[in-house]
């Protein structure tokens, strides 16, 4: 495909993610959990106090983008004791901040013989995904889902107690959207498994700047910075974002079986700042 036509289709990928999102932007997504001024301030003294249960945690999906910023905020903000990377292919990083990073490189067709991997972990991060463009409709099923679901049931198995699932705005397992249907779906099935502490995140679209190349979010990305930002922000949330309401979540005690943090609330949890480093 030519550069115009490769571009041409690119557009129109965007404008149709764009009118799917405005559609969605005045659904209610479920009851969010945000942060109140008393948490906000709070957020020192809980993160001091997580630090000292000396808790373990994997990271699926490091290799994309969330997971790579959540796995380097992990690290700068020293949660856990221990740190392991579940993933198809090992990681390599330069850093001296990740020498202590354990991975574990597994084969999620045959996630039953990893079982291991999955072992001793109090908390875990689920940020795998892919797109159907990439991975065509059955792959992207297989990843978004039957990968997701499997390495749920061996975290569960394995004794962890909270985890933490990178779903999408707009999952409904009723949706006639494949993407959104999937995400609901597996929100759904994980549910089951019924976790002591199940944290669910719903943003909008992710603004990052990815290592690979995807001419249509680049293109979104700047339609989201043309928008008043009340827009851009019900719409859309940074990847950072996302990956300290995660963190801020994990480290505020909860009562709460499930919660489920739409794209306000993530806004809402991942800009309750505080002294973010120990």
């Amino acid at each position: 495909m030519s550069r115009p036509a490769a571009l041409s289709a690119a557009a129109a990928a965007a404008a149709a993610l764009v009118a799917v999102l405005l559609l969605l932007r005045s659904e209610d997504a479920g009851p969010g959990a945000g942060s109140s001024m008393a948490e906000t301030e709070a957020l020192p003294n809980l993160r001091e106090n997580f630090r000292k249960q000396n808790k373990s945690v994997f990271i699926l999906g490091a290799s994309g983008e969330t997971g790579r910023v959540l796995l380097k905020e992990i690290l700068e903000q020293n949660l856990f004791s221990k740190v392991t990377l579940i993933g198809r292919r090992e990681l390599a990083f330069d850093e001296e901040a990740y020498k202590n990073v354990n991975q574990e490189v597994v084969d999620f067709e045959k996630l039953d013989d990893y079982a291991s991997a999955f072992q001793g972990h109090d908390v875990g991060f689920c940020c795998l995904g892919t797109t159907r463009k990439k991975a065509g409709a059955e792959g992207f099923v297989r990843v978004d889902r039957d990968y997701v679901l499997k390495s749920a049931e061996l975290a569960k198995a394995g004794g962890c107690k909270h985890f933490n699932l990178l779903s999408s705005k707009g999952a409904d397992k009723s949706s006639n959207f494949l993407y959104t249907q999937v995400k609901g779906e597996v929100e759904a099935r994980v549910e089951e498994l019924k976790f002591d502490r199940y944290s669910i995140f719903r943003p909008g679209v992710l603004l990052c700047d990815r290592q690979e190349s995807r001419p249509g979010e680049w293109l979104v990305r700047k339609f989201f910075g043309s928008l008043p930002e009340s827009w851009a922000s019900g719409l859309s949330v940074p990847v950072t974002t996302v990956v300290r309401a995660m963190l801020n979540n994990a480290v505020r005690p909860s009562d709460q079986k499930k919660e489920l943090l739409d794209n306000k609330a993530i806004h809402e949890l991942g800009k309750a700042d505080g002294s973010l480093r120990p």
